[in-house]
């Protein structure tokens, strides 16, 4: 789903990639952890790295007015890429600059500058995440917000693609789309909970409401039709769902991502 009049992230994919919202990898609570040890084995569908959307109270924007989270059309926006090494800071510049072939809105890079209104970290073992649109206006200068967290020099650039274009959705106001306010994907619910409660995610079933199976409302967001091509969707593998259902790894802007962001901030 497109988003929607925007805020600040927490972004995704699945090898499913979301929440607080997409990228941030949750630690093991511990009644649960000893409580169902089978589920700390290995996951044969292979670990979800998941790209999450964050918002400002810790909990998912959904209270929030998404139609209020977009930055103004024409606008440019100083991002400040804080670490790393200067390939992989090009590499964030290379993919972020997508949004600006189709949106209204300019991305202008620098480094350490805590002025910026988005401001990228790279901490390893954070996950990757985003503040939905202004949301990040919010947030202590001293603070990031926006993370990679598993961007390296031998990462992919399918990989760089799909994550750095998912959270930059996410900064420009975008929500997950497998939570478009119209969207009917049937979950296999128990499959899904025992998946994400093992390694890497250690989720508990309220977070997996709250980041897969909780829905937007139509009148909390601008929306267009549900797109299971979309960048801003985690990838949904057929094991995790009833019937013959699936979602794959989307790492490019799909047409409507393209159609739809133009509408949001149109030139």
């Amino acid at each position: 789903m497109k988003t929607l009049h925007l805020t600040k992230v927490l972004f995704l994919g699945l090898t499913l990639t979301t929440i607080l919202y997409s990228c941030k990898k949750e630690k093991p609570v511990e009644s649960e952890t000893l409580e169902t040890p089978e589920l700390q084995s290995v996951n044969p569908l292979g670990d979800i790295q998941i790209c999450t959307e964050r918002s400002l109270d810790g909990t998912t924007p959904r209270g929030a007015v998404l139609k209020a989270k977009k930055w103004t059309p024409g606008a440019t926006l100083k991002v400040s890429l804080n670490g790393s090494t200067l390939a992989i800071r090009n590499k964030v510049i290379q993919y972020a600059k997508e949004w600006e072939k189709y949106a209204n809105i300019k991305f202008n890079f620098v480094t350490n500058d805590r002025t910026a209104a988005i401001r990228v970290s790279f901490v390893s073992g954070d996950g990757s995440w985003s503040y939905i649109g202004t949301d990040a206006n919010a947030i202590s200068r001293a603070n990031a917000t926006m993370n990679f967290g598993w961007l390296t020099s031998t990462t992919t650039d399918s990989e760089y693609s799909r994550v750095v274009i998912h959270e930059f959705g996410h900064a420009l106001g975008m929500i997950h789309e497998h939570q478009h306010p119209l969207v009917a994907i049937p979950w296999d619910k128990p499959a899904v909970y025992a998946y994400y409660a093992a390694a890497p995610n250690y989720w508990t079933q309220a977070q997996v409401d709250n980041n897969l199976f909780t829905k937007y409302s139509t009148t909390q967001t601008n929306y267009s039709a549900y797109d299971k091509t979309s960048i801003m969707h985690y990838s949904v593998p057929n094991e995790l769902t009833i019937g013959d259902f699936q979602v794959g790894w989307n790492t490019v802007l799909s047409a409507t991502d393209k159609s739809f962001i133009a509408s949001v901030y149109p030139f």
